[in-house]
């Protein structure tokens, strides 16, 4: 009888351990797949020695772009390597060096008045590419700019982007920049008629940047990223989608290879867009592939 009642619970402990070694199978199978995914993802970013710089918006700090780096880094296709503070006079100082490995390193843009004016910024970019040329012997960038730093680089490209003695721009992205200024189109301007003719209602700042544009190399790759918060609003809290794709026409007519992507929903809100997934991708895919 003693024998006959053990019975059922040698099977009951035998199933047991059968399902706590097929969960851990599966678990084992589960982060094979994620590493595998991961690799791939990896393997498709070309590495390069070419730095790539962050400039944050209007009021920006150097926590501005911490997620899109922590992101990169964890998918490894990029890796931050320098902080450049630059102070109210203009005077630059630099946090970290580049290793001269090829892992596409990154480097972060700290306005520390970061309030001012797209003039002085534009200025202030210019001493920290000329920091890079002479001290960490820099001869090509990337340059990021979100809001107004997308700003900056247009009018630094139009005032300094000729002088031989900077590094050369290879490539340029601006995330949610007010080319535009703030101005809304004062007739329902469409998003097809602005890629095509430019606002309708051109701010003062469009107009400076379209005297400027031939100074811009029409061998410079473009990539313009503008939010909007819906289908049916065209802005992203902030800057309107019309403002953030406005200098388009100003460069595909000079030949650049200029595109541009919308990012549609809550996370393309203003100040969220550094901080979403899918502009990191579209960066690194502009970027590095």
């Amino acid at each position: 009888m003693k024998k006959n009642a053990l019975f059922p619970i040698v099977i009951i402990i035998l199933l047991f351990l059968s399902a706590c070694h097929n969960y851990n199978a599966e678990q084992k199978q589960t982060t094979q797949t994620t590493e595998t995914t991961s690799a791939e993802k990896v393997a498709n970013v070309h590495k390069s020695t070419v730095p790539t710089l962050l400039i944050h918006g209007y009021q920006g700090t150097v926590n501005s772009y911490h997620s899109m780096i922590i992101r990169m880094q964890e998918s490894q296709a990029a890796q931050k390597e320098m902080t450049m503070t630059v102070q109210s006079d203009g005077s630059v100082e630099a946090s970290g060096q580049l290793s001269g490995k090829k892992n596409n390193p990154l480097i972060q843009v700290v306005f520390k008045d970061n309030i001012n004016n797209e003039w002085n910024q534009a200025s202030w970019l210019k001493n920290v590419l000329s920091y890079l040329k002479n001290n960490e012997k820099v001869d090509q960038v990337n340059l990021v700019g979100h809001s107004m730093g997308g700003v900056d680089i247009y009018r630094y490209l139009g005032t300094y982007g000729n002088e031989s003695e900077l590094p050369q721009v290879n490539k340029y992205v601006a995330i949610g920049a007010p080319f535009n200024d703030f101005t809304d189109p004062d007739d329902g301007q469409t998003i097809d008629s602005v890629l095509q003719d430019g606002p309708s209602l051109p701010s003062s700042r469009y107009q400076d940047f379209e005297a400027m544009r031939t100074e811009i190399s029409p061998e410079l790759p473009v990539l313009l990223i503008a939010g909007q918060l819906d289908k049916n609003t065209l802005t992203d809290g902030t800057v309107p989608t019309t403002s953030a794709l406005a200098i388009y026409p100003l460069l595909k007519s000079q030949d650049n290879n200029i595109g541009y992507s919308i990012i549609y929903g809550e996370n393309a809100q203003h100040s969220m867009l550094h901080e979403n997934p899918e502009v990191d991708h579209l960066i690194e895919n502009f970027l590095w592939q």
